[in-house]
């Protein structure tokens, strides 16, 4: 093949878009449509969303107030998570952010959403990836009960 130049791919030039299109620890309000948007893919034929609320009782108790607070780690440490996630299902989009301050009952303290080529494996890796965030990211709840005890979950 005389006079025809060889080709050399270039580092990233095709590479796969990265499939964890947003992971956020915030203070403001979270939006469904945000992170359900964020997993959008036409590669897709199912998307899990998980959505996580604060409810008016725990363990028996009714909730007066609650708050969460988490290490300055807790971001790297959802992409920990997320990147795993990743590596085990065929995920083609995947979305998490996390509440932090005080919130109200109903208020939304945590959204996931991951997108999938089929539905079983969209459920089975956004079970994982709400499970793992809840058990591997330092994210902690303070409650304060009716009765004026109160409890920290998920603090070491």
């Amino acid at each position: 093949m005389e006079g025809m130049a060889p080709h050399f791919d270039h580092p990233g030039e095709h590479a796969a878009p990265d499939p964890i299109r947003l992971l956020e620890i915030r203070e403001t309000p979270l939006s469904i449509d945000e992170v359900f948007q964020a997993v959008g893919d036409d590669a897709t034929g199912g998307t899990t969303l998980f959505v996580g609320t604060v409810r008016n009782h725990d363990s028996g108790a009714d909730v007066d107030q609650l708050g969460y607070s988490c290490h300055p780690s807790a971001e790297a440490e959802m992409r920990r998570v997320a990147e795993r996630v990743v590596e085990k299902y065929p995920v083609r989009a995947l979305a998490a952010v996390h509440r932090i301050g005080d919130l109200a009952v109903g208020d939304l303290a945590v959204i996931v959403a991951v997108s999938c080529p089929h539905r079983g494996e969209a459920f089975e890796a956004a079970r994982m990836l709400i499970d793992d965030l809840k058990h591997e990211v330092p994210i902690w709840k303070h409650q304060t009960f009716a009765d004026g005890t109160e409890e920290w979950v998920g603090a070491c």
